[in-house]
């Protein structure tokens, strides 16, 4: 079916008729090259987001968003409508972190600047401590590029009020709402499908321009790897690149040139994509997908998490790799 719809796309056009003879005579092994280059390619892309709500980025495995702007003290609720447009349907009164700034260590009273997503839901059934309200959603702070950067902490949470107690108009960095808030939130989010983005102040949105460019190269990086190109496979990367495990890019460098000169054929798919423009950093992403790989030697198949910058050229180039 996938296959039907990408060439549907250019039906109208010579290359159709091409590709399609080509098919015909020879099997699909013959044009997997030629679609692999289409996807690199901004026309494809910028095709496929014109319809789509960019707001908050490109996403193909969220269907909500919450969106806490630390200023303004508020947590709102974004969910995909019928035509896939995200609407505010609820805004929320918040307390967050007692010290204004981007959290850096545990205890420094901040609350966390960054993408995150919701690791698990607790409740009174998994003993909450009624301090915390009757739920309490724990996020995924400190993610990659948090630590990467060596903050540390834990314990951030979006939870209600105390049940039978007073609390002071701020947390230690979590984000509180108020109990019948905290409710109304559990019963319209999916815990699997929603993005928290913390702002210092309001949303920025990232243009269609700017995705179509990630997404394009994004595949042209894949069709590098794909075909052995380590030249361009590697500029991709940041001269300040670091591999979550501490390799940097001297010896990432080097690993990835013996792996190439392997010179397997490979099975890469990327799916579930999603791209965040990241709160308080300037043309910085949060890119993440599932990857699947399989060559004569390797198999792999679980999630990948990139940070890119886009440079003055409009380049990609990714700075920390998992």
């Amino acid at each position: 079916m996938k296959l039907i719809i990408f060439i549907a796309f250019f039906t109208s056009s010579l290359f159709a008729n091409e590709l399609l003879n080509t098919y015909r005579t020879n099997g699909i092994s013959s044009i997997e090259k030629q679609f692999d280059l289409e996807l690199t390619k901004e026309i494809f892309w910028d095709n496929l987001l014109k319809d789509k709500d960019t707001r908050f980025g490109y996403t193909e495995s969220y269907n909500s968003f919450l969106i806490c702007d630390k200023n303004s003290s508020t947590l709102a609720i974004y969910k995909q409508d019928e035509n896939n447009t995200f609407v505010k349907e609820r805004e929320y009164n918040a307390f967050t972190g007692k010290i204004n700034g981007d959290k850096q260590k545990e205890g420094d009273l901040k609350t966390p600047i960054g993408v995150y997503h919701i690791n698990n839901r607790l409740s009174k059934d998994t003993k909450l401590d009624p301090f915390y309200g009757p739920l309490a959603f724990v996020t995924s702070y400190p993610n990659l590029y948090d630590r990467m950067r060596g903050k540390n902490g834990s314990g951030i949470w979006v939870h209600g009020l105390p049940i039978n107690q007073e609390r002071d108009d701020f947390t230690k960095g979590c984000i509180a709402i108020d109990n019948q808030s905290i409710e109304c939130l559990d019963r319209n989010i999916d815990i699997k499908k929603t993005a928290l983005i913390i702002y210092p102040n309001k949303p920025k949105t990232t243009s269609k321009e700017e995705l179509s460019k990630i997404l394009s190269q994004l595949y042209d990086w894949r069709y590098a790897w794909l075909y052995n190109d380590i030249e361009k496979y590697l500029s991709y990367y940041s001269d300040d690149f670091t591999r979550f495990d501490g390799m940097g890019i001297k010896a990432f460098k080097k690993y990835k040139t013996r792996v190439f000169n392997k010179i397997e054929k490979k099975t890469i798919i990327f799916s579930n994509i999603n791209i965040i423009a990241y709160p308080a950093a300037d043309n910085t992403y949060q890119v993440t997908f599932n990857e699947y790989y399989k060559s004569r030697t390797f198999e792999f198949n679980g999630d990948k998490t990139l940070l890119v910058r886009l440079n003055d050229s409009n380049k990609l180039k990714i700075f920390i790799e998992k």
